[in-house]
């Protein structure tokens, strides 16, 4: 059985609490991307420009010791938060797969996968579901599909 690891950015705690029962789900480890700086209201706005990369806080995760990533975020202006970025161009993710997940008031994946496949070139990355205030039942249900 591939080893897979949640790993997500929350910037509200709405996709933190998604990560977390897609975790206990598939009994799978976790790990939160999280900026070095907190972000801010204001820093909403970095989606203007899609080069920034905010740095993001030390993690002791070995992402090389994983098959598969379960990928989660909020969508930002029809993209995942460029700290995705960030993540992604940290690690040498060739021959994974990572699998999307996010929440969203409103707007779908839109151009998510191939705004995020230049920093993971080597990664099979494919988008998966919103899952917008879904129960632990459904959750379950969504992660033994993959």
């Amino acid at each position: 059985m591939a080893k897979k690891l949640v790993a997500y950015f929350s910037a509200s705690g709405t996709t933190k609490k998604t990560a977390e029962m897609i975790a206990e789900a598939g009994d799978f480890d976790l790990c939160e991307i999280a900026p070095k700086v907190p972000y801010t209201k204001a820093d909403l706005n970095e989606m203007a420009d899609k080069s920034i990369r905010p740095e993001i806080a030390d993690s002791n995760v070995d992402v090389s010791s994983y098959d598969e990533i379960i990928l989660g975020f909020p969508i930002w202006w029809y993209v995942a938060p460029t700290i995705v970025n960030t993540f992604l161009e940290k690690y040498d993710l060739s021959g994974k797969k990572i699998v999307l997940f996010a929440t969203s008031g409103g707007s779908g994946f839109g151009n998510t996968v191939s705004e995020l496949q230049p920093s993971a070139p080597n990664a099979q990355i494919v988008e998966g579901k919103l899952l917008n205030r879904m129960s632990k039942q459904e959750i379950s249900e969504w992660v033994k599909s993959l």
